[in-house]
């Protein structure tokens, strides 16, 4: 579980946006405006864009 303060200080990387923690399968963050989810490993967030998974978009 990522620590709530460290949630208040964290911002994506390319856009500098905020960022939803999503615990549903694998954890990780994710940015709505860059479309992408940053994977958290061993309670760590991965906050490198080479590391981000794209989102994938509903039709």
């Amino acid at each position: 579980m990522i620590d709530p303060r460290l949630m208040e200080i964290l911002v994506c990387p390319r856009c500098k946006g905020e960022l939803e923690h999503k615990k549903v399968g694998n954890e990780s963050l994710i940015c709505h405006n860059c479309a992408v989810a940053f994977p958290v490993r061993d309670d760590i967030p991965v906050m490198l864009m080479d590391e981000a998974v794209p989102l994938k978009k509903n039709k």
